[in-house]
């Protein structure tokens, strides 16, 4: 078997091996091809830095790494990596790792991130033993929105380049699709909360599939989160939330008040490279 980089491989073999890769997992993946392209594209993943195990021709393990520079560095984030069932055990993931990171490192990343479910407790160990630490801890929610108040606001729309991201706290806290550098290339909406003509409140939605991006109250009081949950509601009732940091505790604690139901958690994990 041998390691080569993706930038030749044709979408469609990809998301073969992926979905296989996938089967069975801790969550139902979606199925739809497109998702990923528009995805991947919004997260801004470079197929000539990603990398595949091949056993003659087949791809039968993968990793899809994003590169952008945020943080102060310029990442490698992985947005997928699997193993097709019958290749398992046979430190696949290691070995394109190994390929990969001089190759990362020859092109100026400093550093790789990937996100990983709490339980999946093999992977974990995988990655720990390629050199990969714990740094974030994300909860995971899903459900219908229940909520009501008696609160008058309004909601107003932005196009992104209308949002002062500077004003909107918590950025240092979202994970990789949630940031607003993958945010400006995926299909979102934007939308502010006022309460008597000020702004209180700011949410991101993908409304064809209620996936909300981000969302914060700017302004404390005992009715911004009701007022909040009532808005997005106004918008979309089902909803997914990935990623909220289990240290926002205003927040976790709001959404599940306002009926939706924590399904996964994950470990966020880096890899520093500037000392490997």
């Amino acid at each position: 078997m041998v390691v080569r980089q993706l930038g030749n491989v044709d979408f469609e073999t990809i998301m073969d091996c992926f979905l296989l890769s996938f089967e069975n997992y801790f969550v139902q993946m979606p199925t739809d091809h497109n998702f990923y392209r528009e995805r991947w594209k919004a997260a801004g993943v470079r197929y000539d830095l990603s990398y595949g195990m091949f056993d003659g021709d087949k791809l039968v393990g993968f990793i899809i790494n994003a590169i952008d520079y945020r943080q102060g560095h310029l990442i490698a984030y992985n947005s997928g990596t699997g193993v097709i069932p019958e290749y398992r055990g046979q430190l696949i993931v290691k070995e394109i790792y190994d390929y990969a990171i001089p190759v990362l490192i020859k092109n100026g990343i400093t550093k790789c991130q990937l996100e990983v479910i709490t339980e999946n407790e093999k992977a974990i160990k995988s990655y720990e033993g390629i050199g990969f630490k714990n740094c974030k801890y994300y909860k995971c929610f899903s459900g219908t929105i229940l909520v009501v108040t008696k609160n008058e606001y309004s909601v107003k729309e932005l196009d992104f380049d209308m949002v002062n991201w500077n004003d909107i706290p918590n950025q240092e806290f979202y994970s990789w699709d949630n940031q607003n550098n993958s945010l400006e290339k995926g299909n979102y909406k934007y939308f502010q909360v006022l309460v008597e003509n000020e702004v209180q409140s700011f949410f991101v939605i993908n409304p064809e599939n209620g996936y909300i991006a981000q969302l914060e109250v700017l302004i404390e009081t005992s009715t911004s989160w009701p007022t909040l949950f009532s808005a997005i509601q106004s918008i979309q009732k089902d909803v997914r939330i990935n990623n909220i940091d289990d240290r926002l505790t205003a927040k976790i604690k709001a959404v599940d008040m306002y009926g939706l139901n924590n399904t996964v958690d994950q470990f966020e994990m880096e890899l520093d490279l500037k000392n490997n």
